[in-house]
């Protein structure tokens, strides 16, 4: 019979997932129940150490889940750049274009920190409509241009949508030292907040 996991352990664990490499090794190494617990930050926001480095764009943990055994979702492909793993997920599953990850996050922020154009193009292709004001953001953060023109271009509806910390795209852009993704912002109307 499966011992029972410890709520704050598997929360302590998901919010290694998000950045927190060595921790996140060390605590699987002493737990291997932990990889797939998920922590319910709500009824409907479950987030498990893989999808939390999923949404915050870590390749390495990421990497390192899917090595353990963690099974890929769309969202994490999405984040990864693996544009064949997404395809065939939409092959199975065509909804899943307008899938959202932990935090209801959506599949374009994910494909949009992978800076992968083509990505981005599958997912409007086959029906994404939606996240990509919000996705601007993901492709700020990582400082990936052509994304970012590629957004703008496709379906950008507020260029000064805030994230969570309450900073437009382009002060995250200034902020990140990312010139020409600002000078870019700002041609469009992007202001500071």
């Amino acid at each position: 019979m499966p011992t029972e996991l410890d709520p704050e352990q598997v929360k302590e664990f998901v919010l290694a997932g998000h950045m927190d490499f060595a921790k996140v090794q060390a605590m699987l190494a002493e737990n291997p129940a932990l990889l797939n617990a998920a922590h319910p930050w709500s009824e409907t926001d479950l987030e498990t150490a893989l999808t939390a480095a999923g949404h915050v764009g870590n390749h390495e943990i990421a990497e390192f889940l899917l090595d353990q055994g963690a099974p890929l979702d769309i969202c994490v492909a999405a984040m990864l750049g693996r544009i064949e793993d997404v395809r065939s997920f939409l092959q199975s599953d065509s909804d899943l274009a307008n899938a959202r990850g932990a935090h209801g996050i959506s599949l374009m922020f994910h494909a949009a920190m992978s800076g992968n154009t083509d990505l981005a193009t599958l997912l409007r292709d086959k029906g994404c409509n939606e996240g990509y004001s919000h996705a601007l953001h993901g492709a700020v953060n990582f400082g990936h241009t052509a994304l970012v023109e590629w957004l703008l271009e496709t379906g950008v509806e507020n260029i000064n949508m805030q994230n969570f910390q309450g900073k437009t795209p382009l002060t995250v852009a200034i902020e990140g030292g990312h010139a020409e993704i600002a000078e870019l912002l700002r041609q469009q109307g992007g202001r500071e907040t």
